[in-house]
């Protein structure tokens, strides 16, 4: 359940968190963004041009400026649907687990993995927060809070931790004999939080 808003889950950085981003988008915005999320999942985001996108639609690229102001815009609304997909994966994760920390870690990998173009729009540019939906950041961004028992700074390590070895498995940059799974393991278990040493700072007010 997503708390109410006078609770610490709503004080992560950005609008407040909703349990489903609403939806902004015209139908034809959101068949403009289908195109292009198709085109990226494909070719990568260099394949994100207007022209590219009106062609797999059969309209022309000016049409496309009706529906979405700027390919920042564009790239916003596909972000956007990435961290409610990131979300629903992660908070599926945690269902029937007693070790949510390993389990989001799995998650995270596995979205990475299967979707490692999305993923480096999500992660390798800097974030327009500004655009994207409101909540859809946090909600993606709430089961690591939790499972690091609420302290902001752990999450943002464990997800620092996370992203490096995901993006160094993208790029093939371990040896071939590296037994990631077991750096994984090792990484993970420094960001279990430890019950006597609950975080509160964020308690107060």
């Amino acid at each position: 359940m997503i708390a109410g808003p006078d609770s610490r889950v709503n004080r992560l950085p950005g609008p407040p968190v909703t349990a489903h981003a609403p939806d902004q988008l015209t139908p034809r915005a959101r068949e403009i963004v289908d195109a292009a999320r198709t085109l990226l999942e494909q070719e990568g985001s260099k394949a994100l041009s207007m022209r590219r996108i009106a062609e797999s639609l059969g309209i022309r690229a000016p049409s496309i400026y009706k529906h979405l102001p700027d390919k920042d815009a564009l790239e916003a609304a596909i972000i956007s649907a990435g961290f409610e997909e990131q979300a629903a994966v992660f908070e599926a994760a945690l269902e029937h687990t007693d070790d949510p920390l390993g389990a989001l870690a799995r998650a995270y990998r596995a979205f990475a993995r299967s979707h490692p173009h999305l993923y480096r729009l999500m992660t390798e540019r800097p974030l327009h927060r500004e655009l994207l939906v409101a909540g859809s950041e946090q909600r993606a961004a709430l089961p690591l809070y939790r499972a690091t028992g609420e302290n902001m700074d752990r999450a943002r390590a464990a997800w620092a931790f996370a992203h490096g070895m995901t993006i160094l498995e993208l790029n093939h940059r371990f040896p071939p004999d590296a037994d990631l799974d077991a750096a994984w393991a090792e990484g993970i278990g420094a960001f279990r939080p430890n019950p006597s040493a609950r975080d509160t700072r964020n308690e107060s007010g």
